[in-house]
């Protein structure tokens, strides 16, 4: 090693080191861990095991949806109908099997194939069309619910055989089924992005689409398949959804695409595009989860929960773009 090559590789490592603690994943580290020590202490059944595992299986179906949700906000766009095809798929999924006397396998297939393909609308309309991501997928997100509505007749489907519990309601080796779900499709989803030219064309359509057409990434198969990948997960959290709560609902999902949303930009996805990570969504979505619980334990109204979570959005973002700017400087 060369006496110019040492002081560079510990520049290097100052970088990486400056990075790790001082990026929006290190602000969010050390939230949580206050948050994690205030809220122990307002209830006692916060930091028990049965009381984390309960919340690991109910964050399972935003997680799904947030990884594909971190895909399209790095390329800076936006998919507001990931909650009603979410709904749709549910709603599918019950329809399919008690009133067109589906076996219960083929309408869980089915359900998934269609909220596929709602995706893939999104994405034929904003990729071939042009039109603009958050006007198709408001579009969607109206057209879907709709249609979950309409052949629900208000009616929800129960009944569910015992084994179509084993996914929503049980353990594998001590872990609640879901989460094994949530932990392979994170691990794909970090591979993709981080270890992979696709990943790298995502980053190049977020910070510059134009210059990304021109470096020969095919911007437009990488745009369709997000958009298709979002539907796909929208369709699977369904199917989690519904073991879980053993009925479909038209409504289920409601609201879903604000939490997702929250939890990718509160992991330091950048709304603009360009920047971004899984492990960072992935620790947004803990964030909430566990805010959301403690807040719940400690007596705080659902209204309220809503006004802190806000401002700790806020906050970690204005925290964030500070240490950025100082250390621009």
């Amino acid at each position: 090693m060369t006496t110019q090559e040492a002081p560079q590789e510990r520049s290097n490592l100052q970088l990486s080191i400056r990075n790790a603690f001082l990026g929006q994943e290190g602000v969010l580290v050390v939230i949580m861990v206050i948050a994690v020590i205030v809220l122990s202490f307002t209830s006692e059944n916060f930091l028990t095991v049965d009381n984390l595992l309960n919340q690991a299986r109910l964050m399972t179906e935003v997680g799904l949806i947030a990884l594909p949700m971190t895909y399209i906000i790095i390329t800076g766009g936006i998919d507001l109908s990931v909650g009603s095809i979410f709904g749709f798929s549910a709603v599918m999924l019950g329809w399919l099997w008690k009133e067109q006397s589906f076996p219960l396998e083929a309408a869980i297939l089915a359900s998934i194939v269609i909220g596929t393909l709602s995706g893939l609308l999104n994405a034929l309309f904003i990729v071939y069309v042009r039109v603009p991501p958050i006007i198709m997928t408001l579009a969607t997100l109206a057209l879907y619910r709709g249609m979950a509505y309409g052949i629900s007749q208000a009616r929800s489907a129960r009944g569910y055989p015992d084994w179509f519990f084993q996914f929503g309601q049980r353990d594998f080796l001590g872990i609640p089924t879901q989460i094994w779900f949530l932990i392979v499709a994170s691990i794909f989803a970090w591979i993709l992005l981080a270890r992979t030219p696709f990943g790298r064309g995502i980053y190049a359509i977020g910070n510059n689409e134009i210059g990304a057409r021109f470096s020969g990434i095919p911007v437009n198969r990488y745009l369709l398949f997000i958009y298709v990948f979002a539907g796909f997960m929208s369709a699977v959290a369904a199917f989690l959804f519904t073991s879980r709560v053993s009925t479909t609902r038209a409504d289920s999902g409601t609201g879903m695409e604000l939490d997702v949303i929250a939890a990718v930009v509160l992991g330091g996805t950048s709304i603009v595009g360009g920047s971004g990570t899984i492990h960072g969504t992935l620790l947004g979505l803990v964030l909430l989860q566990l805010l959301k619980n403690g807040l719940s334990l400690s007596g705080v109204k659902g209204d309220a929960t809503i006004v802190v979570i806000g401002v700790v959005l806020i906050l970690s973002i204005l925290i964030n773009n500070y240490i950025q700017k100082r250390f621009r400087q």
